[in-house]
């Protein structure tokens, strides 16, 4: 899971009284059926994950919970240009240029959907959640230097095969219009009654090799102070030992965002993006790309798989 907040002072929780929300009834975009909390100023994210994980243990996922469909909303966004380049440094995009990477929008979106992911009325419980898959669509370049309007909302959830998947949208508007949107599912893992059908994972041909990537065992921690996700299982080999992890694992959107830097996106693109299994800290890993498909692996084992599709 990623943090960020942007060159502005960072505020208190949103979502359940933050200051500076402003609740409305209805919606002036499109997509009416979300009331809006409108926020002054990007969520403080630290006492979120703690917030979320005193919560956890009382919740009780499953996929026919209710949950809150309040679409949390942060006009006038701009871009801290030095966090940028730290990102843009850490994850292998060109620095420098007047253009946001396809990945950073959920950097920005990511302390909105942790506020709503830490509420009381959100059903899957924060510890142990999952970013298992995203979906990006960019509809055109975007300036780093612009000013956007983000907003982000739960769509909906659903049974998974290990447990209960959420799915999180992010929005970045100019004025009336999205020019990029993701759609991004957490699973909660859980007991299920999976069938033999729902086990079996899709298979395919492996990938041609393209480059092998030597990763530091600071990475996580790098890419911790450029985006702000500060969770303890990327950060060291002790706090990632506490959650079952051998040593730290590189965030996922770490792993997606160095990928695409290296196969690269046309302005307008659907990027697809499915994490698999962790990337351990130090480690050595295989990009492999043919066409418009990529995927990161580590020996026989297949940590993200993706594809890059032109809008046409």
């Amino acid at each position: 899971m990623g943090m960020h907040s942007d060159d502005r002072q960072a505020g208190g929780a949103c979502g359940e009284g933050a200051k500076g929300a402003e609740v409305r009834p209805g919606n002036s975009h499109p997509e009416g059926a979300h009331p809006l909390t409108v926020l002054s100023r990007p969520p403080s994210l630290t006492p979120l994950l703690a917030v979320g994980a005193l919560r956890s243990p009382f919740k009780r996922p499953a996929a026919t919970a209710d949950f809150s469909r309040t679409r949390l909303v942060l006009p006038g966004l701009r871009v801290d240009l030095a966090r940028l380049a730290a990102y843009e440094r850490v994850c292998g995009f060109p620095t420098g240029e007047d253009a946001l990477p396809v990945t950073y929008p959920h950097v920005l979106g990511f302390p909105l959907a942790m506020s709503l992911m830490s509420g009381r009325d959100f059903p899957l419980p924060l510890l142990g959640l999952v970013h298992t898959s995203i979906e990006i669509t960019r509809y055109r370049e975007l300036a780093a230097t612009g000013e956007y309007e983000l907003s982000v909302y739960v769509d909906g959830l659903a049974p998974h095969r290990r447990g209960t998947e959420a799915a999180v949208v992010t929005e970045l508007r100019v004025g009336e219009e999205v020019v990029w949107e993701s759609v991004s599912t957490y699973l909660a893992r859980h007991r299920t009654t999976e069938t033999d059908r729902e086990r079996a994972r899709e298979r395919h041909e492996p990938l041609p090799g393209v480059d092998e990537w030597r990763l530091a065992g600071d990475i996580g921690r790098r890419y911790a102070a450029a985006s702000g996700d500060r969770n303890p299982i990327h950060l060291y080999p002790l706090t990632a030992r506490l959650f079952g992890f051998p040593r730290a694992i590189a965030h996922g959107m770490w792993t997606a965002a160095r990928c695409l830097a290296a196969h690269g996106t046309p302005q307008a693109v659907l990027v697809r993006a499915e994490f698999r299994a962790p990337v351990l800290l130090p480690g050595t890993v295989t990009y492999a790309s043919n066409g418009e498909r990529f995927e990161l692996c580590g020996g026989d084992r297949v940590h993200v798989t993706g594809g890059v599709h032109p809008l046409t």
